[in-house]
């Protein structure tokens, strides 16, 4: 496959995550929040495309990559922190199908892209942090206000992957790194097997549903707490309990107003649905 139709996966990954609706807590089609709104997302999307495509000939630089596309996304829209989950995801991913033909050597080659990574890459992912404005949660002992921590990394010869392995067990997008992709892989496999019988909207909107149920969203627990998220996540459950998507779709709009007017935002749930699509997307999915 060329890079360009690599990077229009991911491109296309981004906007349909941000058009299913109703996702509840998040950004779509019929909601914005007071400074974000959906057309930020599509902007975004649309405008790190140089740096997909770029990405998907690369063979190394996972930390400065994701870096250049939280700064061009950036250049593209004044709404903030629209993709830095999904691009911590997308980028390797990205990188590893630019190496491959099939999901399965994807899953292979993801795993040692990010296992590959170097303390400059680790250096150059913190300094997205600061150059960007992002707000995520913290890696343990490494301030992410104070410029000594790209010392700090230095000095202890952190990689990128080893941050992650510091966050991967309070954080899903640090435990994707860890764990093979898992969870992006499997919910790919859940939005194809919907696909058919609800089409793209719904397969996203259940799946998103599915995922927020089995797993306490990181973003929710940072801006509120633990037991927030499994409240949420409680909740998501059981609505996915009842029958058909028409006995549920009531139930997950009100869901999504009750979490809209909390400010309860599942982003991270957001980022993994995005990746799966990449790779629903990359296998062949059409819809």
């Amino acid at each position: 496959m060329t890079s360009s139709h690599i990077a229009r996966c991911a491109q296309l990954a981004m906007v349909l995550e941000v058009s299913a609706t109703p996702k509840p807590g998040n950004i779509d089609r019929d909601h914005n929040y007071m400074d974000t709104r959906f057309e930020h997302f599509l902007a975004s999307a649309v405008g790190v495309f140089p740096i997909l495509e770029k990405a998907a000939r690369s063979g190394s630089g996972v930390g400065s990559l994701i870096r250049e596309a939280v700064l061009e996304s950036s250049k593209w829209q004044k709404g903030g922190n629209t993709h830095f989950g999904a691009f911590i995801l997308l980028i390797p991913l990205v990188m590893a199908a630019g190496r491959c033909d099939d999901i399965a050597c994807l899953k292979v080659q993801v795993q040692k892209i990010v296992r590959g990574t170097t303390v400059d890459d680790a250096v150059e992912f913190y300094r997205a942090f600061s150059e960007a404005g992002v707000k995520v949660k913290p890696v343990k002992d490494l301030d992410l206000t104070d410029a000594a921590s790209t010392d700090n990394i230095r000095a202890q010869g952190l990689t990128l992957f080893n941050m992650m392995e510091i966050s991967s067990g309070y954080d899903m997008i640090a435990e994707e790194w860890t764990n093979g992709f898992q969870k992006t892989f499997d919910y790919a496999t859940s939005i194809r097997s919907k696909l058919e019988k609800h089409g793209i909207n719904d397969a996203v909107v259940l799946t998103f549903m599915e995922l927020l149920s089995k797993n306490k969203d990181t973003f929710i627990q940072t801006k509120f707490d633990d037991v927030k998220a499994e409240d949420v996540s409680i909740r998501a459950e059981n609505i996915l309990k009842k029958g058909g998507m028409d006995d549920k779709i009531d139930d997950i709009r009100s869901f999504d107003d009750e979490l809209i007017k909390e400010g309860v935002n599942p982003g991270s749930t957001a980022d993994l649905i995005i990746s799966g699509l990449f790779v629903s997307l990359y296998g062949g999915m059409r819809f």
